[in-house]
């Protein structure tokens, strides 16, 4: 028993002494190659690595703009029979072969299906693919040809179509033109009834109304030539578009009463306008209307335009000449023969009292108090303007004939234009520097009229040239009579927008954005006005 217990104990000792050797011997090993690794040229190492992750690299997509643009691919060759096909669809139809249009017009299909399926996939065009195709689309060309749709034919036929869709999108543009002019020139049936029913309503009351008339002008007269009030001049025959301005100056004003309002307009309006301001409050301020005939010193023997629009057969031919003619459709305007759309330059003798004055459109829309105006220093000169030179085309050169060495030799065609519609006018400085006799000098200049285009900015950038004072561009923002996008933060900071343009916002074609501004101001519960709209 002793005996086997002592070989058992050698057979463990020996069997521990062998895993033991083991442990070390495999010890031994991994330093041994863990400082072979350590030993081994890094470089190498990089170069292994590098090689294992090329193995991985995928080839580079293809460059479709280039493939197209090759002259050795088939892309290129797919893409020029697909631009002859389509003009040999146009001619098919045009010879009613509708069968070839319709194969072409597959064929075409084809090549851009084709054409897609190799940019998605980011591979050129094989072979194989291109062949069938090409080879279709081949012989349906040389179909065409033989059915003398040559290429000569095809340049023909094309050029003739050009030529007259040309003339039918030049006739469409002079035709909308002439339709827009002709919607804003008309009286709206609205502003006809409102009109009849004030003057109406002043000639059956015509002793009464007459007695108010004197006893308010009697008690504005001071008033309408008192140089520490605000005054506000509006030329107009529009009995709305003057109410409205009138009313949006005197809700923004913070002291209206101080604020004086001198209206011209002509015979036609002017029992209307009487009615219509002695009829409604205006929150004290005092206003004072008048007719343009009245200013009899405002004659031919005066004033070259009055010569030129009132005596002047050749001028109203010039206005009013044959509608087949190329002018341009806005010289059909009669507001060009109205006497109130040249009032502005005769303000210093209609108002020979008043120091400073500003001058309203009838299309404005007052939203700040203007009274700050008459504060500003113009530095001398006299008219104080927002310029509107942010765009080039609001440059001299695009208002006036620098062809002409009489304009060329005394202007600078890169100078800043800017807006009639809302000008503070320094009427010292304008008696002093003239101004008046400028405009004179430069309608007479104009007899042949080629020295600027119609209007009355061309001659009052001519005028006031030298003499007009850059206003921040918030007093004045233009362009809501457009259909264009303005910022509405823009218009809802500006003292005075402006609807210059056609889409006037008393009419229906009115753009229905900018109509809020106006219809803010407008005395809509006024039972006149609201008979009219519903008549």
């Amino acid at each position: 028993m002793r005996r086997r217990r002592v070989a058992r104990r050698r057979l463990l000792s020996w069997i521990w002494l062998l895993l033991a050797s083991f442990s070390v011997a495999g010890l031994v090993l991994f330093i041994v190659q863990h400082h072979h690794q350590q030993q081994q040229d890094p470089s190498q190492l990089t170069l292994e690595r590098d090689t294992r992750t090329e193995e991985y690299v995928s080839p580079p997509r293809l460059n479709f703009t280039e493939e197209v643009t090759s002259a050795s691919s088939f892309a290129r060759q797919l893409a020029e029979q697909m631009t002859l096909a389509k003009a040999y669809v146009f001619i098919a139809k045009e010879h009613n072969n509708l069968h070839l249009a319709w194969e072409l017009s597959s064929k075409i299909r084809t090549c851009q299906l084709l054409l897609s399926k190799s940019a998605m996939r980011g591979q050129p065009i094989s072979l194989d693919e291109a062949k069938p195709v090409v080879t279709g689309l081949s012989a349906l060309i040389y179909k065409a040809q033989d059915a003398h749709y040559d290429i000569a034919t095809t340049m023909m036929t094309m050029k003739s179509h050009i030529q007259a869709l040309e003339e039918r999108a030049n006739a469409a543009t002079v035709q909308t033109t002439v339709f827009g002019q002709s919607v804003a020139e008309a009286v709206p049936k609205s502003l006809h009834c409102l009109m009849i029913k004030l003057t109406s309503d002043w000639l059956t009351e015509q002793p009464s109304r007459r007695e108010a008339a004197a006893a308010d002008e009697n008690r504005n007269s001071p008033r309408l030539v008192d140089n520490n009030l605000y005054h506000f001049c509006i030329f107009t025959d529009n009995v709305v578009a003057a109410s409205v301005v009138v009313n949006s100056s005197v809700s923004n004003a913070d002291h209206p009463k101080q604020l004086v309002f001198h209206i011209v307009t002509n015979r036609v309006s002017y029992k209307a306008m009487q009615a219509w301001f002695l009829g409604n409050d205006f929150k004290g301020s005092a206003i004072e209307i008048q007719s343009v005939e009245e200013f009899s010193w405002l004659n031919a023997s005066y004033s070259p335009v009055v010569k030129q629009l009132l005596d002047d057969a050749d001028s109203r031919a010039y206005y009013f000449g044959d509608q087949e003619t190329n002018s341009e459709p806005k010289v059909r305007n009669p507001k060009y023969l109205s006497l109130l759309n040249h009032l502005r330059f005769y303000i210093p003798e209609i108002y020979p009292q008043l120091e400073k004055i500003v001058f309203l459109d009838d299309d404005v829309v007052v939203q700040k108090d203007l009274t700050p105006l008459f504060s500003l220093d113009l530095h001398g000169n006299v008219n104080g303007a927002v310029e509107t030179c942010l765009e080039a085309f609001h440059r001299y050169y695009k208002y006036l004939n620098f062809s002409d060495p009489l304009i060329s030799s005394k202007f600078d065609p890169q100078a800043c234009g800017w807006a009639f519609g809302m000008n503070v006018f320094d009427l010292i400085a304008w008696r002093k520097a003239n101004v008046t006799g400028r405009y004179h000098y430069w309608q007479e200049k104009n007899r042949e009229r080629t020295l600027w285009k119609l209007g009355t900015l061309p001659p009052g950038l001519l005028a006031f040239y030298g003499l007009t004072e850059p206003l921040d561009r918030r007093w004045h923002v233009l362009g809501l009579g457009y259909d264009v996008n303005i910022d509405n933060r823009l218009i809802e900071t500006a003292a005075v927008v402006h609807y210059n343009g056609n889409m006037k916002p008393w009419l229906k074609i009115g753009i229905g954005r900018y109509k809020p501004f106006w219809l803010k101001f407008l005395n809509s519960s006024h039972p006149y006005l609201q008979d009219c709209v519903t008549a």
